[in-house]
């Protein structure tokens, strides 16, 4: 979850709201890459959730990973929730259930991002190491119930926590028991945000089959090879999904924005208050007339932290977000990156990418993404099976990255990272289908093995 923007100029228009998102462009030569990942904090001695308090804690946790990279705390009220690097640009926060996130520095290729997950984990398996915290690198956590995962303290997500039974059934799932990685890709103009969104949204689905790692839910299969997908398409509708309005004749920022401003929001923050406005229209701020908080008016911190609460399948802010993948161990956090990197940051690949998806109507792309959670690669589109669009989508990535041609210190460009995925589509089967097989054979039909065997 991001980290909420301090920035208290007033907006006085409706152009400056469509402005902030114009801020992001850069020039190609600028592109870099942003990966952030999730994983689900355990105690290795009996499989339990992390609470926040107590000696082995999340709060313990957070400290001692400030020890280690002497990362600078967030607070909020007071109360430790996340980490900041001194250097800028990588974050750590928790999410609700407890979920460790790293929200990583923006850089110049895969293989950088390697290197800072790589540190990363080194720095956190120290900081978790006497306290006796493992970490799973499933999309879900397999075992505990909602009811059993502990709520982290963070002011925003009390405020979600009230409003999301009223939008959906599955939000609190959403919270607290799934996670997930993404990848942030730069944009030069809007025409190129446009292009880059409305691949992103068309591929989504093939992403959250390549990636597909949530089987489990309540110590049993529950059905989906990616639940944490599945989930999302009960959350909260306002706010969630392929956005089809990407792909209409005019789309930019404007449109954007327009639909942005109609996203009930969740709150409003003023000074460390967070007030609860949840279901209350941004316009209202932005016009003064916000019953809440009569005569308050919108600033640059309402609207980019009203952008951050927004979750469609792929989300513009001043950068665009790819969010349809389920986390995995740091192979596949790898792929995820250089997936996007492939397909998006070279131009013969972004053609070849808008060739391979242009043709798909709305309608079959909201069937897509209602099948592959339970389907997977298994799902079709036109007449083609996912799988087979998975192959093609592929290549055109490794081409991409070959284009690039960023080396590391042995001569390796970036494609070197799409190997599991090519593994993948090569055996018709994503790790989700990989441990079914493993929990009706060698695990009897017990998830306690996961706890070993899905880890970082």
């Amino acid at each position: 979850m991001a980290r909420d923007t301090s920035d208290t100029t007033p907006l006085t228009s409706r152009d400056e709201l469509i402005a902030w998102f114009a801020d992001g462009e850069k020039p190609a030569t600028r592109f870099a890459l942003g990966t952030e990942h999730e994983k689900i904090p355990f105690y290795k001695a009996d499989r339990t959730p992390v609470p926040y308090e107590g000696e082995r804690g999340i709060r313990a946790l957070l400290d001692n990973l400030g020890r280690e990279t002497g990362w600078e705390p967030i607070l909020d009220a007071g109360t430790i929730i996340g980490l900041a690097s001194n250097e800028g640009g990588g974050a750590i926060s928790i999410e609700p259930g407890g979920q460790f996130e790293l929200s990583g520095a923006p850089l110049p290729d895969v293989h950088a991002t390697v290197a800072e997950l790589d540190e990363h984990l080194a720095a956190t398996a120290r900081a978790a190491e006497p306290l006796g915290i493992g970490f799973l690198d499933l999309g879900m956590s397999p075992k505990w119930t909602r009811e059993g995962t502990p709520f982290m303290p963070k002011s925003r997500y009390r405020i979600m926590r009230g409003y999301m039974p009223k939008v959906g059934t599955l939000g609190l799932d959403m919270m607290l028991r799934t996670a997930t990685v993404q990848v942030n890709v730069d944009f030069s103009s809007e025409a190129d945000m446009v292009r880059k969104l409305r691949v992103g949204l068309a591929l989504q689905p093939v992403a959250t089959a390549l990636f597909a790692n949530s089987p489990f839910t309540d110590g049993r299969p529950n059905g989906f090879l990616s639940r944490r997908s599945e989930i999302w398409r009960d959350t909260d509708a306002d706010r969630t999904g392929m956005f089809p309005q990407a792909f209409e004749d005019g789309f930019g920022y404007e449109a954007y924005a327009d639909w942005l401003l109609d996203v009930p929001m969740y709150f409003v923050k003023r000074g460390e208050t967070y007030h609860d406005v949840s279901g209350a229209s941004f316009r209202d701020l932005f016009e003064g007339r916000l019953p809440q908080l009569p005569g308050e008016r919108a600033t640059v911190s309402d609207w980019a932290n009203h952008a951050s609460t927004v979750f469609p399948e792929v989300r513009l802010k001043r950068f665009l977000e790819m969010r349809g993948a389920d986390v995995g161990g740091p192979a596949m956090i790898a792929a995820q990156t250089a997936l996007w990197a492939g397909l998006l940051y070279d131009e013969g690949a972004l053609a070849a990418a808008w060739d391979l998806v242009r043709g798909w109507t709305a309608s079959e792309r909201e069937s897509l993404r209602a099948a592959v959670p339970r389907l997977g690669l298994a799902a079709s589109i036109g007449g083609r099976s996912l799988g087979a669009v998975a192959a093609e989508a592929l290549a055109i990535a490794r081409a991409g990255l070959q284009a690039r041609a960023r080396r590391d210190a042995s001569g390796r460009d970036e494609a070197v990272y799409l190997q599991p995925l090519e593994a993948i589509v090569a055996a018709g089967r994503s790790r989700a289908e990989v441990l079914l097989g493993e929990y009706e054979g060698p695990w009897s039909k017990c998830v306690d093995p996961a706890f070993t065997v899905c880890t970082f």
